[in-house]
């Protein structure tokens, strides 16, 4: 069965009934998560979402904030685009630093790291394409501790990617930040999933 590429209005349940089914629907997307997660370097962890974290996402964000009809149309509008659309990865990057001030000075010398971050399937590298839905790098040079990208494939990529145990390396590549992560087997298998 292919796999979802987009959330409408008709996917969004009744909040009183998500209220109810929260708590197993949360405990269910953990065991989903655990092998769409690839921590890179000290500090950034790639998230690599589907259908089920954005639905997952979409109705903790109405849940939260009861915006009622209205901000169902908003949510499906922000997370939509995050949903892989079956010739794509698309990953969540974020820089997780607890300690404010460490934080704030590796970000303020990361600008412009959303343009250097890939996957390599064998010997075929992918540049990520950052999300245009608002500049995540400012002015000053300081950059967002949340990056959205995109990782574009070609059907021979995809084919590449699919073989039991290849070798795919998910790097950062930014002069401050340099790292490369071997995607465990587990994760490889279930990401391939993602493809139509």
């Amino acid at each position: 069965m292919a796999a979802k590429t987009a959330i409408t209005r008709a996917d969004i349940l009744p909040m009183a009934q998500y209220a109810r089914e929260r708590l197993d629907r949360r405990k269910a997307l953990v065991a989903v998560k655990r092998n769409r997660r690839l921590p890179v370097g000290p500090d950034a962890t790639f998230y690599f979402e589907s259908y089920e974290t954005m639905w997952q996402q979409i109705h903790e964000m109405l849940h939260i904030e009861k915006g009622g009809e209205e901000q169902i149309a908003d949510e499906l509008h922000a997370y939509n685009p995050l949903i892989p659309k079956g010739r794509e990865l698309v990953a969540t990057v974020m820089f997780e630093i607890d300690d404010p001030a460490r934080r704030d000075r590796v970000l303020s010398a990361l600008g412009g790291i959303e343009g250097h971050m890939t996957i390599q399937i064998g010997e075929t590298t992918i540049a990520g394409r950052p999300e245009g839905d608002v500049e995540r790098t400012n002015a000053a040079g300081k950059t967002s501790s949340v990056h959205f990208l995109h990782f574009d494939v070609t059907d021979e990529q995809v084919a590449a990617f699919r073989e039991p145990g290849a070798r795919v390396l998910v790097g950062i590549a930014h002069p401050n930040y340099g790292h490369l992560a071997v995607m465990p087997e587990a994760v490889r298998a279930e990401l391939a999933k993602d493809f139509a």
